[in-house]
């Protein structure tokens, strides 16, 4: 049982930082019905800006807080892949916005190619690890959660909870449920629908770095690679969970991670992620939706 509780938990870790993710892909899917593809790799650029700042914090001063120097990470790769992706959003998505569907959506897995190879080319190719930040572990009845996974989940929450009032409770999240419904009459009643989709991408970018961040501190290493894996499993959590539903990407992403994690404990790692696109596939043949989407209405 406690084996079964351990692996909830490190579920629970690892879902957590796919539904940070996921939030990106569905909330630019809900608003201009476009799948950003490059989005992964702003996770990953968000991991690589919190090394750097880490790095450089540790050169300038070696005996920082580790709560302030994940505080200054955060919100410094927050800023920064915030400006990448409204960047990526005004330069390669805006001027595609009215073409046909898979204009967009070349430009976005072209933009995801870029951004690898340009992480690549400044950082290199090789593992960038860091010194362990959080090393304390706790045990309760034989089940040991770490420092990190409670800094994750927590962080976590909290940001889905400023999230959830900012969408739900705010003049930009009306705009933002306007724009998803009907872009058209949203802009007919004064609402400024590119800058509401800039600001969109922006909150998708801040969410992303977080989960960089978090990425980092957890496994300690990063490389240019790591947008694509987590990515297409984030992209997976929000279409499993209802790709457009914002409670569904993080219910997708919580049991992605849930997957995972007792698909490793209990049969063979290497075939995890199988385990996991196999019940997305299963699931979409009797929920076409995913688990909390709606049907899409069309316009006639």
């Amino acid at each position: 049982m406690e084996y079964f509780v351990q692996q909830l938990i490190n579920g629970l870790t690892l879902g957590s930082i796919y539904g940070l993710i996921a939030i990106g892909y569905t909330m630019v899917y809900g608003i201009i019905g476009m799948i950003n593809f490059a989005h992964g790799d702003v996770f990953m650029i968000g991991a690589f800006i919190a090394l750097i700042v880490f790095l450089i914090l540790l050169s300038l001063f070696y005996t920082v807080p580790v709560a302030i120097a994940l505080l200054i990470m955060m919100i410094v790769a927050m800023l920064l892949t915030s400006l990448y992706n409204w960047t990526i959003e005004k330069v390669a998505y805006r001027p595609l916005r009215g073409s046909f569907r898979l204009a967009p959506l070349i430009t976005a897995i072209g933009m995801s190619i870029v951004l690898s190879n340009f992480v690549q080319v400044t950082q290199g190719p090789r593992n960038k690890p860091i010194p362990p930040m959080v090393s304390q572990t706790y045990n309760f009845a034989g089940i040991t959660i770490s420092l990190k996974q409670i800094i994750i989940v927590v962080v976590t929450a909290a940001l889905l909870v400023i999230f959830w009032y900012l969408v739900n409770k705010t003049a930009l999240g009306r705009a933002q449920r306007a724009c998803e419904q009907d872009r058209k009459m949203a802009a007919l009643l004064g609402i400024d629908v590119d800058r509401t989709i800039s600001i969109t991408f922006i909150m998708g970018a801040a969410l992303a770095a977080v989960a960089g961040t978090l990425f980092l501190m957890y496994y300690g290493v990063v490389v240019f690679s790591d947008g694509f894996v987590p990515g297409v499993k984030a992209f997976t959590a929000a279409v499993l969970g209802g790709i457009g539903s914002i409670p569904g990407a993080v219910l997708g992403g919580l049991l992605i991670g849930f997957i995972e994690s007792m698909w490793s404990a209990y049969f063979s790692i290497d075939y995890k992620d199988v385990a996991a696109f196999s019940i997305l596939a299963i699931v979409l043949i009797f929920l076409p939706s995913g688990i909390l989407g709606r049907p899409e209405v069309e316009k006639v």
